[in-house]
């Protein structure tokens, strides 16, 4: 399986030297993380982590910045977990090898994940020889923030929510012998949903009209640049550099299919929850407090350039700082949104809630593409997948304002940009009133 964790091999036989060195450094980040981020510094103290060393995987992408946040600002240090690895993954395939692989046989005990694949793993629905790997989904790290892009080919069609008129112009181009494919980032995932969504309320079949392909994140500009694909659906930077380079432009952004949509997790492995309980809430707590961070509008420039930087996403900070900011611009003459109101949150509007509703429209559209059986006890696996108490546990430990707690599991009924409606106490009938699926449903 895939392993890219590298450069670690010093760890045994460090000399006194080296370890009072990095216990200064550790001592260093640690205080200015008490002084920077007073909030709940008497934690750590107080419970004493299991462990104090845990490994977590990440894609580069901007909805994994309170990550690098939490690292780059000595959060973890702060909850008594100094030894925290922030590493990147080549892409969700890896992070998902890694995972089942394990941080004590030098893979992961967690993740920064899109939301659908703790439970694909769980169910060994992508693993190898489906082999469950159990894990649990702690907290939503975001809401909205992905965007579908489409290549310059196109850009007189000015392609945007509605896909009937790109629906022609694939047809075409398909007509002249030539391939058209849509990219997603990991098959079942959120980019792939998000894709699908918008292909099919134009009467485009995901699965029969155009090829679907994985891609990637970082691979996504330059792929499209060689013309491999016809559109793709990414978190930044990647849209908007492709804009800076010339290459295509935004056709939607995914908080206009869905707005406050849930996007991706953190997802760590049962076995390491199970334990070191004390462990997972000081990671917990790192998480949510740098979520906090990246949400207040005067450190967004920060976030902006902490993601630039070259062990996190390594681009050029431009490609990441307006959009970070709320600005939007599309690529398309005239079409410039500021303080856009789908722009990506880390922490308003409960975005860190893993509402357990929002896990159940996953699934279910999961089901609708054939990734689980349609006789699939949803509720069951939810329950075993989504541990949203100990975010709550979390939440009590940080002093969170009960305002900032979500008084229910569910958010209820969801309303989506062509008006169809996901009720989570009725998927059955959201699921029979989609025309394009591949699920049978009585």
């Amino acid at each position: 399986m895939t392993n890219i964790r590298k450069g670690h091999s010093k760890r045994h036989g460090i000399n006194r030297r080296e370890f009072l060195k990095s216990s200064a450094g550790t001592a260093a980040l640690l205080a200015a993380a008490q002084s920077a981020f007073p909030f709940g510094a008497h934690v750590a103290e107080a419970s004493g982590p299991e462990v104090t060393k845990a490994t977590l995987g990440f894609i580069a992408l901007t909805d994994a910045a309170p990550l690098f946040v939490a690292r780059e600002k000595g959060l973890f240090a702060k909850y008594g977990m100094p030894e925290v690895e922030v590493l990147k993954q080549a892409s969700w395939g890896a992070t998902r090898d890694n995972l089942v692989l394990g941080g004590e046989a030098n893979g992961i005990d967690g993740a920064h994940i899109l939301t659908p694949m703790p439970y694909l793993i769980s169910a060994g629905k992508v693993t190898q020889n489906n082999v469950p790997t159990p894990m649990y989904i702690l907290a939503r790290l975001n809401l909205n923030g992905q965007c579908i892009s489409v290549g310059k080919e196109y850009a007189d069609l000015k392609v945007g929510a509605d896909t009937r008129g790109f629906k022609a112009a694939l047809e075409a181009k398909k007509a002249s012998g030539k391939p058209i494919k849509a990219a997603n980032t990991f098959p079942g995932g959120t980019h792939d949903l998000w894709i699908r969504y918008w292909l099919a309320t134009g009467g485009i079949d995901p699965d029969k009209d155009i090829e679907t392909i994985t891609v990637p994140p970082p691979q996504m500009v330059a792929n499209m640049k060689v013309g491999t694909m016809d559109c793709f659906c990414v978190c930044e930077p990647w849209n908007l550099q492709l804009i800076h380079q010339g290459i295509g432009y935004t056709a939607i952004t995914t908080g206009e299919l869905w707005n406050l949509h849930p996007e991706k997790s953190l997802g760590m492995r049962a076995s390491f929850v199970d334990r070191n309980p004390k462990a997972t809430q000081a990671i917990l707590m790192a998480t949510m407090e740098a979520q906090m961070w990246c949400d207040k509008p005067e450190n967004y420039e920060e976030v902006a350039r902490i993601c630039a930087k070259r062990n996190w996403i390594n681009c050029p900070v431009k490609d990441i700082t307006d959009r970070v900011k709320g600005r939007f611009d599309y690529g398309i003459p005239g079409k410039v949104v500021d303080e856009h109101p789908q722009m990506m949150r880390y922490w308003n509007d409960f975005a860190s809630y893993p509402f357990q509703s929002h896990d159940l429209w996953f699934l279910t559209e999961d089901i609708r593409w054939g990734k689980f059986e349609p006789t699939l006890d949803t509720a069951a696996l939810i329950r075993k997948v989504n541990r949203e108490e100990l975010w709550r546990d979390a939440a009590r430990a940080l002093s969170v304002s009960p305002a900032q707690i979500p008084t229910s599991t569910s958010r209820g009924k969801e309303t989506f940009f062509d008006g169809k409606v996901f009720d989570p106490a009725n998927p059955k009938a959201y699921l029979k009133s989609l025309t394009i699926k591949r699920a049978e449903i009585g």
